[in-house]
């Protein structure tokens, strides 16, 4: 026992202290405790406690599922029986068995579940379950500049707690940037599961800091356009931009990279929204998240373009409206379904989403412009309603002018990078899926790398969409690139897509891999990421001589080895 002037002492130092402050002062005595006490090992502590936890992954990009085994590892050196693995293997029957379960998961799209997850997702929210047995927590990642932020997450937390399952730990939202935040959410189950009376607890010394980094915020650079040319020939289907953008200072980036910006709304159709609901320009309004002018925020700050179907759903619900299920703008709703009056369209505003980011992988090498970023920009269109609209930022950025000034902040993507330079790389980006191996070739290039390079690339016309034609032949001239293989689907009757190239030339495809290569895909999820990864899996069947099941399983190992990456969208 303490003196009582000694606990004064330290109730005051406990009372001033933050959060992060307090964790570290509880592995700071862990550690002296362990040192003195080598009898009182976190076995034996963990006794007390959680004896045995699962925990599972939803991912797309990896981060969910690099951090649950990171936890496991840390749990496991607890004391701690773990059981961890991906919401796509995990047994739907086990629900039932499960004491402790903790879920770590990613959001994407309009705030959907990964592919990882959806199994699972739709299990817990189509069923009649009774999970009253279960003691649950939830770590959520996402990009709080997207406007369903961490959506996914909230989900599987709010149907566990009304299936009766208890909510051990809050739920916990990370951004980007999100270790310090997701050790610090282990470090208190692990606090929990080590000892009743203690709640926090760091995660072995790997984790415990003595002091915690501040997060630093995103770094904008101005750019001026020196670039903008259209890719496609006269007579193309496709609008496909190549823009370059110059800075004063360095810009920090890595091959694999991508540029975001955020597009201000078309002026002349804020005026029409104005206009039409007759309301004044100069009018303040202030939302959760911005204050102002009620044209400075739809100009400026609100999604009016290509709203979400959540948000049509709202605004159908305040106007007392049945909407159909349609992607569409702002003007165009408020053109067939008008709100009543001013009052009504200051709550529509309520429901609008920020404008989210766009991301555009960059195609050029920081070893060759340091101070320059290049992009490729598709001009999306969409039909609404009968007539054809474009994608916002897309047609923005396609109309841009040389010379012009745009705003932009690096995305980084930690798990889409090139592999050592001695390794060989197989890079398949059909359409703009080409982006980030035009920045791989370039790098590699431009360091010497002594790795072999193999190119799949398809679009619709070998006259029209060769997209870097001229480039790619260099390559080949020069040997950074080994081998190319094109597929042109409307050049023939039958068509004709980069995954038929590979069964055609499986047997080579195969032996790249077998002889270490990695494998790298970019481009649309659907269906093209769908039909190539099907076709790997062909490849490895036929020239591995193997079952599905070994073709599965010798394609997990690349995986986990992290020779096989993509970017899809």
């Amino acid at each position: 026992m303490l003196q009582e002037t000694r606990f004064k002492q330290l109730q005051e130092i406990i009372d001033a202290s933050t959060q992060d402050e307090l964790i570290w002062i509880n592995g700071y005595l862990n550690n002296i405790l362990s040192a003195k006490s080598p009898k009182l090992t976190s076995a034996a502590i963990a006794s007390s406690g959680i004896k045995k936890m699962t925990i599972l992954f939803g991912t797309e990009t990896g981060n969910s599922k690099n951090l649950a085994i990171q936890f496991a590892s840390a749990a496991k050196k607890q004391g701690v029986m773990v059981k961890h693995g991906g919401l796509d293997q995990y047994r739907l029957s086990d629900l039932s068995k499960e004491e402790y379960l903790f879920i770590v998961v990613s959001t994407h799209g309009e705030g959907e579940p990964p592919e990882t997850a959806k199994k699972f997702y739709d299990y817990i929210h189509d069923n009649s379950l009774s999970l009253s047995h279960i003691n649950y927590g939830i770590l959520a990642l996402g990009d709080s500049s997207y406007p369903l932020f961490c959506k996914t997450g909230e989900d599987i937390d709010n149907q566990l707690n009304l299936l009766g399952a208890t909510r051990l730990f809050s739920l916990k939202k990370c951004d980007v940037d999100y270790e310090e935040d997701a050790k610090d959410w282990f470090q208190q189950i692990l606090g929990y599961s080590t000892s009743s009376e203690i709640h926090l607890a760091p995660i072995a010394n790997e984790v415990a800091k003595q002091s915690v980094a501040k997060k630093v915020g995103k770094k904008y650079y101005k750019g001026e356009v020196v670039t903008n040319i259209n890719l496609n020939d006269s007579g193309s289907l496709k609008e496909t931009y190549h823009i370059e953008i110059t800075s004063d200072e360095v810009i920090e980036y890595e091959a694999g990279d991508a540029l975001a910006m955020i597009p201000s709304n078309d002026e002349s159709i804020v005026d029409s929204i104005l206009k039409k609901v007759g309301i004044d320009s100069e009018t303040p309004i202030t939302t959760a998240k911005h204050s102002g002018t009620v044209k400075e925020l739809l100009l400026n700050h609100l999604n009016i373009s290509y709203l979400l179907n959540s948000t049509i759903k709202k605004y159908a619900s305040l106007v007392g409206e049945d909407i159909q299920d349609i992607r569409t703008d702002l003007l165009h709703l408020l053109n067939t379904y008008p709100v009543k009056d001013n009052a009504q369209f200051i709550e529509v505003i309520g429901i609008l989403t920020p404008i989210a980011p766009r991301l555009y992988t960059i195609s050029s090498s920081p070893q060759v412009h340091d101070t320059e970023v290049h992009i490729i920009v598709r001009r999306d269109e969409y039909i609404s309603d009968g007539s054809k609209g474009y994608g916002h930022c897309s047609q923005l950025l396609g109309l841009t002018p040389v010379e012009s000034t745009i705003n932009f902040y690096i995305h980084k993507n930690k798990h889409f990078k090139l592999p050592n330079h001695d390794k060989d790389l197989i890079m398949i980006g059909p359409g703009t899926g080409i982006a980030p191996f035009r920045s791989f070739l370039a790098e590699r290039d431009a360091v010497g790398a002594s790795g072999k390079n193999w190119l799949f690339f398809g679009e619709h016309y070998f006259q029209k969409d060769f997209l870097y034609q001229t480039e790619i032949q260099n390559y080949l001239q020069t040997d950074v690139l080994q081998k190319v293989s094109l597929a042109f689907s409307r050049d023939q009757p039958k068509k004709v897509y980069v995954q038929d190239r590979m069964m055609e030339e499986g047997k080579e495809f195969f032996n790249w891999v077998k002889s270490g290569a990695s494998i790298y895909l970019s481009g649309t999820k659907d269906p093209m990421s769908f039909d190539v990864e099907n076709s790997i899996l062909h490849v490895f069947e036929k020239y591995g001589q193997m079952s599905s099941e070994e073709a599965k399983s010798y394609w997990d190992t690349m995986k986990n080895e992290g020779r096989y990456q993509k970017e899809v969208y």
